[in-house]
């Protein structure tokens, strides 16, 4: 689900305390709450040899949260999310509703650890602060290099409490030799971690992930994709916050795997103008080599080239508050691409209880 600042901000009451949700147990230290919203959008979009448009589904969201004091100092908690509801289609839709997030943990003076199924450290820290729109996002390096919503299973993170502005966060993705996404003979760990300062309104946040579950096969040969890495800097001057951010997806093989390296520098801003935001962000996009921008689903590389090379990206917004639960947004996306691939423009309406 793409979030505003004021989507942002329930969000984070939420996973806080549950304000904003509907408490339905509240007893003896237990506490269930379910929240969730419906969004729908209308959206034309340059598809290269056609533009296409449509009114669709943009995220709508289900979920429950439930946390319980084990001690003093010590909280047990869950939290169970479903997407892909398809709203706008939800009495002839004949998929199966799917999980967005799904994880358990505990957390107190020490931190918080979690396991489960969750967003990306690099998602969270790094992109996010740029363009964490409704529609239309600039490119990174999750985007380019692939693999989508698996980058998310089969977790565990620390996370640090803030000592004197300093936070950092380590983890792992474990894939077992039993699961169908595994290609490797035996099971796989990656790493990851980040480090975060703030002082006032200004912070720094860096991430490093190794994907070393993200593999492809060459001939008999297991090989790794790649790693990627960023870091983004943040300023707010009250209800403005700027953003600036370098990240990088760096290729073990591009040559062999057909994924060239990528380079992202990016500039962003979002404006809270009383009744909702307006938001823009500019970002360069540095293709290190022709190639592929994927691998295909059986983890080999794929023969299609990608000839976009270097561009630039602009994403540009504004929210308007209906009430403290109901916004309505309109986006447009430049992509610099070929035949303009990606160009598009977007207008919907979120409802958040």
């Amino acid at each position: 689900m793409k979030k505003t600042l004021l989507a942002t901000a329930i969000a984070g009451a939420l996973a806080a305390s549950g304000a904003q949700a509907a408490t339905v147990y509240n007893q003896d230290g237990t506490k269930l709450d379910i929240y969730g919203n419906i969004q729908i959008a209308y959206a034309s979009v340059d598809e290269g040899a056609e533009t296409t448009d449509q009114i669709a589904d943009n995220g709508t969201t289900f979920g429950f949260a439930a946390e319980h004091v084990i001690n003093q100092g010590l909280t047990g908690y869950l939290k169970l999310e479903f997407d892909d509801i398809q709203a706008d289609e939800i009495k002839s839709n004949d998929e199966d509703t799917t999980g967005d997030q799904a994880y358990v943990g505990v957390k107190g003076n020490f931190g918080d650890v979690r396991l489960g199924s969750y967003d990306q450290l690099i998602d969270d820290w790094i992109q996010d602060p740029l363009t964490n729109n409704e529609y239309f996002d600039v490119s990174d390096s999750t985007s380019e290099a692939g693999y989508g919503g698996i980058r998310e299973t089969d977790k565990v993170t620390y996370t640090s409490p803030s000592l004197s502005g300093f936070q950092f966060a380590v983890g792992t993705q474990y894939k077992g030799d039993a699961e169908s996404e595994n290609i490797d003979d035996s099971g796989s760990a990656s790493a990851f971690g980040g480090v975060k300062y703030t002082a006032g309104a200004f912070s720094v946040a860096a991430v490093y992930d190794n994907l070393e579950n993200f593999q492809y096969i060459d001939g008999n040969n297991v090989e790794s994709v790649g790693d990627q890495y960023g870091v983004t800097f943040q300023y707010t001057i009250e209800t403005l916050r700027l953003a600036a951010k370098y990240e990088r997806f760096d290729t073990d093989n591009a040559s062999v795997t057909g994924v060239p390296d990528y380079d992202f520098y990016a500039l962003g801003a979002r404006y809270g103008y009383g009744m909702g935001d307006i938001y823009g962000a500019y970002q360069y996009v540095d293709e290190g080599g022709e190639g592929v921008s994927n691998i295909n689903s059986n983890n080999t590389p794929n023969n299609d080239q990608n000839d976009d090379d270097n561009r630039n990206e602009v994403i540009v917004g504004a929210t308007y508050n209906v009430s403290d639960a109901m916004y309505t947004w309109v986006e447009a996306a430049w992509r610099d691409k070929e035949l303009d691939e990606g160009d598009g423009v977007g207008v919907g309406v979120t409802y958040l209880f």
